[in-house]
């Protein structure tokens, strides 16, 4: 026998701590319900667990599993096999089963007194692990029922199986909720080692526990630490965790949200991953964009590479809830609009077959309710949801799966859970805004803009036709206008690019912070840019931009730049990096040694300030001074110099000292500022995804110019337009052209223009009413000869984007330097002064130019050439060995050491070749395995 169908159902305490569980449907037909305790798999007949739930007959079970199939004679089998089944074990009664059921899990709880019944402990196993969102054993029955009843469904076809891909049956792992499951059980394993420790401590040494008090914190003052535990959590994103406290990873759960721009740190507190589980499975099922998703997860605000797919980010509007409202109303309520309570009768003429529907809320079965007139019991509850009347919470999700052949499986299902992603919607019944979740919005009908809205059947209105977008998404230009993979490019260059972080330059000492010197606000800007506030944290510069083909340096994705404007401050950046200094010795922890500060008389005093640093706007180059200490035990100063390449200023200063402040100051923060303005190799982008590198900075009096004399800033391929099809950017820099002719900032939020009214021809307009021709064309004269071109140039504004990518970081030189211990290779990185790899793309290149010799001056004489002896006639490189005379004969003799082979005692037959060193290498693990290499040379 083996599974043929199961159902996943997750239950969630009330303090998050959360027990899958899975119910098996059998090739022959019987039902097995899965659990797990401590990451222990275990299997327990369905029919078991009901037994041991209620103390009621066979006949009940079987009325209730049939519960609207009675005419099913294959089920009717099935439910009397299962039945027998337990029969054939002598459980008859629940005292029976729940005896039996005790009796297999005594051994695997080893910490259980022999006191404790068998009946106990499986009450506690039903208690702890089976369904543990509900307390009552009575509604654990109700819900194993309901969930055979929709096995049974799935195996038989009559409803479809449901994906766990889909949003629709997620929720959110919240922070908090993550560091209460890891507290709880850090505190249980807490409090059982201090109880093992008390225990054993009493056996062994009874005359100190006179006091109880003293001994009890003799104890726990050797517990491990939780504190420290939940320091390691957050610092490294790892979780150890005995159970897995029902996650499917154990890393990855922490990302620094670290402050490159204001758009990247906001993005991080709006991301949703998957999970680093599903990085490793090959499948791309788990990645696609399913239409649940749509106004929860933004489809284009993912990552291209590896975790495409998985980091999604949440639509703006969307919002997960954190609050437990209170429901124990709800059931009354229901009662008053027409459901059946649970064990009620039904009314009269009706029966438990196929005319009603359950009423789950949150996981607790609490009625059922006519098929005919459950869309009107949704209906009522959800206007009183909307109007906030009877009490019932705005975070209450209704979800009414009807009834339909091959569909889901059907129920009135209510939510009111944290943790659930919910959106507001515009509520046309009652002009309102109503906040839905992703479990109902599948069975509603919601217009995205009036037109589209059917009387009699659209109930719902969307409130923008950008909600699906995220907050960064939503500040793309016209990106209703772009290719989608361009728009998905923006939304990751906006958080790679240098900006305004933060407010607050002269108080921060983070490790790395990049800022632009001249930034502006756009003059094309989406609706939510003034919303969320962004004018105080701009990241770009308006430049003036000509699509033209010039010099050949723009070809690709390279631009040209203009260099009268790089050097009146366009894209003018700085990078601020400080370094924490600790002087302090480790083995001295009474009375500090050592101090900051320079010798009076020694020869840095004048160019380090009497405290040990150098004077704040000091230009530091390679080997300056840095700082100095001195030893007061040794009476000796030591002296540090600065060890980068780059020149850099000192910008800021701090002396840091500990929390009492009753001792000398031993650590130090020293803030350095670097200037990087544009050089050729760094990167820029423009808003519509159209990333490009500086080729060359183009002489002003050189670049074309206009009637007017205006020269451009950025110098533009049209090459780039056909295959991006980035058309919003065309229209932002008609858009800021007029922008910038009638002093106004134009909106460029997606769908709002159509084909009926372009955003060509509204552009296009302001363009001629400022005397510019209507497509933004203008007559350009050649820089270098004067000439005016033949065809008319296409010019206009454009908010450029300077990302943190730089030369400066990146650009490798090396002659000779360090290398590999094991191969003699030379070492890879910039940061160890290593080499870039030469792989075989770079062999086959040499190869096609014909260029093959320079293989062996890459690969061997700038590598690891090695010369090394071989026997001429074994061919092994690793037999050849020096023949060296004893040392009293060696003392006195004249006669040199020769070399000879080990295998074939020759010595006339060894030679000197040249191989890599680590050709070497690998001969010398092969004889280590027992593999001979044998090499024939000429």
């Amino acid at each position: 026998m083996y599974t043929q169908y199961g159902i996943i159902i997750r239950c969630v305490r009330k303090d998050q701590t959360a027990a899958n569980l899975t119910l098996h449907y059998l090739t022959d037909g019987s039902c097995m319900l899965q659990f797990s305790r401590n990451r222990e798999m275990y299997y327990v007949p369905v029919v078991f667990v009901l037994k041991a739930l209620l103390n009621t007959t066979d006949v009940h079970i079987y009325n209730e599993l049939m519960k609207g199939n009675k005419d099913n004679t294959f089920l009717k089998g099935c439910v009397a096999a299962m039945l027998r089944s337990a029969l054939d074990d002598g459980l008859t009664t629940q005292q029976s089963v729940l005896k039996f059921i005790g009796e297999r899990f005594r051994v695997k709880m080893a910490d259980t007194p022999a006191w404790v019944s068998d009946e106990d402990i499986t009450r506690n196993v039903l208690k702890e692990l089976v369904l543990v969102h509900l307390d009552k054993d009575v509604d654990k029955f109700n819900m194993l029922v309901l969930m055979t009843h929709k096995l049974f469904a799935l195996a038989s076809g009559k409803c479809c199986p449901e994906s766990s891909d889909s949003p629709a049956n997620q929720e959110v792992l919240l922070g908090g909720h993550l560091y209460l499951m890891a507290i709880k059980e850090k505190l249980g394993g807490y409090l059982n080692y201090a109880k093992s420790e008390l225990e054993k401590q009493v056996k062994m040494h009874p005359e100190k526990f006179d006091n109880l008090t003293i001994a009890i914190k003799r104890v726990l003052d050797h517990a491990p630490d939780v504190g420290q535990f939940m320091e390691y959590v957050m610092a490294t994103g790892n979780l150890k965790s005995r159970s897995g406290l029902g996650l499917q990873q154990q890393t990855g759960f922490t990302v620094v949200a670290d402050k490159l721009n204001f758009y990247r740190y906001l993005s991080h507190f709006r991301a949703v991953h998957r999970g680093a589980f599903f990085s490793q499975m090959r499948t791309t099922t788990v990645r696609k964009l399913l239409p649940e998703a749509w106004g929860f997860l933004c489809p284009v605000h993912t990552p291209d590479g590896a975790p495409c797919g998985l980091l999604n980010h949440l639509a703006a509007a969307c919002q997960v809830t954190t609050c437990v409202p209170n429901t124990s109303h709800l059931p009354r309520l229901l009662v008053s609009l027409g459901m059946t309570p649970t064990g009620s009768p039904l009314p009269s003429g009706h029966t438990h077959t196929d005319h009603t529907l359950p009423v789950v809320l949150d996981g607790r079965i609490i009625g059922e309710v006519d098929r005919n007139k459950a869309q009107e019991l949704t209906d009522k509850l959800r206007t009183l949801k909307c109007l906030g009347k009877e009490k019932v919470p705005s975070s209450v999700e209704i979800g009414l799966v009807p009834h339909l052949t091959g569909g889901q499986f059907p129920g009135l299902f209510l939510f009111a859970t944290p943790s659930r992603m919910m959106r507001p919607v515009l509520n046309l019944a009652t002009h309102t805004h109503e906040l839905i979740g992703s479990f109902e919005q599948v069975y509603m009908d919601i217009a995205v803009v009036p037109e589209e809205a059917h009387e009699g059947h659209t109930s719902h209105l969307e409130l923008d036709e950008g909600s699906m977008f995220s907050a960064l998404a939503t500040l793309t230009p016209f990106s209703d206008f772009n290719q989608s993979p361009r728009n998905m490019y923006q939304c990751q260059m906006a958080k790679q690019t240098m900006g305004t972080p933060l407010q607050s330059f002269p108080y921060r000492m983070d490790g790395k912070l990049y800022r632009l010197q001249s930034p502006q606000a756009p003059l094309v800007r989406t609706s939510t840019y003034n919303q969320y506030g962004l004018d105080d944290y701009p990241l770009g510069t308006n430049a003036v931009v000509a699509v033209i083909s010039y010099t050949g340096y723009d070809m690709e994705d390279a631009m040209i730049l203009n260099k009268g404007s790089v050097e009146r401050g366009f894209k003018h950046a700085t990078v601020y990096k400080s370094e924490m200094i600790d002087i302090s010795n480790p083995g001295v922890r009474d009375k500090p040694s050592r101090l900051f500060g320079v010798l009076p008389g020694s020869k840095e005093e004048g160019k380090l300030e009497q405290d040990g640093f150098p004077q704040i706007g000091t230009l530091l180059k390679e080997g300056d001074p840095y700082y100095s200490y001195f030893d007061l035990d040794t009476k000796s100063s030591r002296l540090s110099r600065y060890k980068s390449m780059e020149p850099a200023f000192v910008d800021q200063v701090k002396l840091l000292g500990t929390e009492t402040g009753d001792s000398p100051l031993q650590k130090a923060f020293i803030k350095l500022r670097i200037c990087r303005n544009p050089i050729i190799g760094d990167k820029f982008a423009s808003r519509a995804g159209q990333k490009g590198i500086c080729s060359q900075r183009w002489p002003s009096e050189s670049m074309p110019f206009t009637e007017s004399g205006m020269v451009p800033d950025i110098i533009f391929n049209p090459h780039g337009f056909p295959s991006r099809m980035t058309i919003g950017m065309m229209i932002e820099m008609m858009a800021g052209k007029s922008s910038s002719l009638h002093g106004l900032c134009h909106d460029c939020t997606p769908f709002k223009f159509s084909e009926k009214d372009p955003a060509v021809d509204h552009f296009g307009k302001l363009l001629v009413k400022a005397g510019y021709n209507y497509f933004g064309n203008e007559r350009l004269y050649s820089g270098i000869n004067g000439r005016e071109f033949e065809a008319d140039i296409f010019m206009g504004v454009v908010y450029y984007q300077r990302l943190r990518h730089m030369v400066s970081d990146k650009f490798q030189v090396r002659t000779t330097g360090p290398i590999d211990i094991l191969t003699h290779q030379p070492v890879q990185g910039r940061r160890r002064a290593g080499g870039i790899r030469f792989g075989e793309m770079e062999r086959d290149s040499l190869l096609a130019h014909g260029a093959s010799f320079l293989l062996q001056d890459r690969l061997l004489n700038c590598s690891d050439k090695s010369f090394c002896r071989i026997c001429k006639e074994c061919g092994s490189i690793v037999s050849p060995m020096l023949d060296k005379a004893p040392p009293t004969i060696s003392a006195l003799s004249d006669v040199q050491p020769e070399w000879r082979c080990r295998m074939c005692q020759d010595k006339g037959q060894i030679d000197i070749i040249s191989v890599p060193y680590v050709f070497r290498y690998l001969v010398a693990e092969l004889a280590a395995m027992n593999i001979k290499v044998q090499l024939e040379i000429s």
